[in-house]
């Protein structure tokens, strides 16, 4: 947003006056169009948002053709949000923007041939000087999310490309699309400006991920990709041959720019090596979460070029047993000194084994970020990790898992089933002591502005270009 732009309506705020002052405005479209030379530029944002609510395509139409700022973001002006961050119930997810806005593409090009058709005809505006309206169009920047769905009507948008808005993308995410429809958006897609790409839930498997990822190269700017639950498993590969994950090592390697690449939920043991030893350049941001990974694979990237420059590491999810928990400290020392963000959630990581991994841990002196929740660990073994890190002098946030003697279950009963325990079987007064305690020795200790807590919701991917 330019620093030249107004201040954005808010939600709480689209029922005020003067957003009912615009919602009547813009049903009147003749009188809407006349009176926007009057109008001052401050009012454009709430004009906007009431004629997008309200569907006013001919509205629409003249706000963006005489919109007085430097850049249009749908963003900031409709307030989307992420599909998976929290929202209160007057927010729009990502996904219901995408369509709306797909929507709103589709009906002002139907509204095309109309707007020519007016152009050609002369109107006086208020001064009375005769003036002839030109044709327009405009380039909309916008995150996008689509699946099942919304593909026809995000398609449809894509493919209007001689409309008067057309849609470019930054942030492109998918969710249970087949091959052919993913094929079909990416190559609606203008490949500048895009920076990310999440495929997630879409059943690809290594050959459907060959065929899409070479529909990917058109976007030379991408430095994310994610593709978790891609159902990639090594043991499902014909025996004697890794044809399918040669290939798909490949095709990675010809992003120049990728430094973000998530693997989750990916069966990848033994693979780590071959998986990433095309890549260009080292990457910054590696999601690795319930991959299945051995001892050799962490190996692997202790030794590899990444290991410097790795910023963000989620390795949820794993065993760590003690050989993969030796294999692990030795990844943290090495990339310690870059280290912003740490996920280890449901990592079975003990008192005991927790205790090995602090004194490598707290070497990564610029930590900012520690994600444990879903380990069994004790309260005695919470405490031990306030005191340890508390050296820790960017670590803000911390998620912490309920200890195991915070649940109402016996404890003979608690080993095999904790990977199903949830909030509604804990002791919420014995949680509530152990919280405040955890309080108080943060603010003994100076450090009562960082957030210690076992809520997931705090805890919400970070965003890797706010690293």
């Amino acid at each position: 947003i330019s620093l030249r732009s107004p201040p954005f309506l808010l939600p709480s705020a689209m029922h005020s006056l003067v957003f009912l002052c615009a919602r009547r405005l813009v049903s009147h479209h003749p009188s809407a169009r006349r009176a926007l030379d009057l109008l001052p530029a401050e009012l454009y944002p709430v004009l906007f948002q009431a004629a997008f609510l309200d569907r006013r395509t001919l509205a629409l139409q003249d706000l963006v053709a005489t919109w007085p700022f430097p850049i249009l973001s749908f963003q900031q002006l409709l307030d989307l949000q992420d599909f998976d961050t929290d929202r209160g119930p007057d927010r729009m997810s990502l996904w219901s923007g995408t369509v709306a806005l797909a929507k709103a593409c589709i009906e002002v090009s139907k509204h095309k041939n109309e707007c020519q058709k007016r152009s050609s005809k002369r109107w006086k505006g208020p001064s009375g000087a005769s003036t002839t309206p030109q044709p327009f169009s405009v380039e909309i920047r916008a995150d996008l999310f689509v699946n099942g769905t919304s593909f026809g009507v995000l398609r449809d948008a894509l493919q209007t490309s001689a409309g008067p808005l057309r849609l470019k993308c930054r942030d492109f995410r998918t969710e249970e699309l087949s091959i052919t429809g993913i094929v079909t958006l990416l190559e609606s897609l203008e490949p500048v400006g895009v920076r990310r790409v999440d495929l997630r839930f879409n059943n690809l498997g290594p050959a459907g991920l060959c065929t899409v990822l070479p529909h990917l190269t058109r976007f030379t700017e991408l430095v994310s990709l994610k593709l978790p639950y891609s159902n990639i498993d090594v043991r499902r590969l014909a025996p004697g041959t890794d044809t399918g994950l040669r290939q798909l090592a490949v095709q990675l390697g010809r992003f120049p720019c990728l430094k973000e690449l998530n693997f989750g939920s990916s069966r990848l043991s033994g693979s780590l090596r071959q998986l990433l030893s095309d890549l260009q350049a080292p990457l910054e941001s590696l999601e690795l979460a319930f991959c299945y990974l051995l001892p050799g694979d962490l190996a692997f990237l202790h030794k590899s070029l990444h290991a410097p420059a790795l910023r963000r590491l989620d390795l949820s999810g794993h065993n760590f047993t003690e050989n993969l928990l030796q294999c692990l400290c030795q990844l943290l020392e090495k990339i310690s000194a870059s280290l912003l963000h740490l996920d280890l959630m449901e990592c079975h990581l003990t008192d005991a084994r927790l205790a090995d991994l602090l004194p490598v841990l707290c070497r990564c002196s610029r930590l900012r970020c520690l994600g444990l929740f879903g380990n069994p660990l004790s309260t005695p073994g919470l405490k031990t990790l306030v005191r340890k890190t508390v050296v820790l002098p960017d670590l803000r946030l911390v998620v912490y898992p309920y200890p195991v003697d915070c649940y109402s279950r016996e404890p003979s009963r608690l080993a095999s089933a904790f990977g199903h325990l949830c909030e509604d079987v804990v002791d919420k007064e014995r949680f509530a002591a152990v919280s405040a305690e955890v309080g108080r020795m943060l603010a003994s200790s100076g450090r009562a502005d960082a957030v210690w807590t076992s809520s997931l919701c705090r805890h919400s991917a970070p965003d890797y270009f706010t690293l």
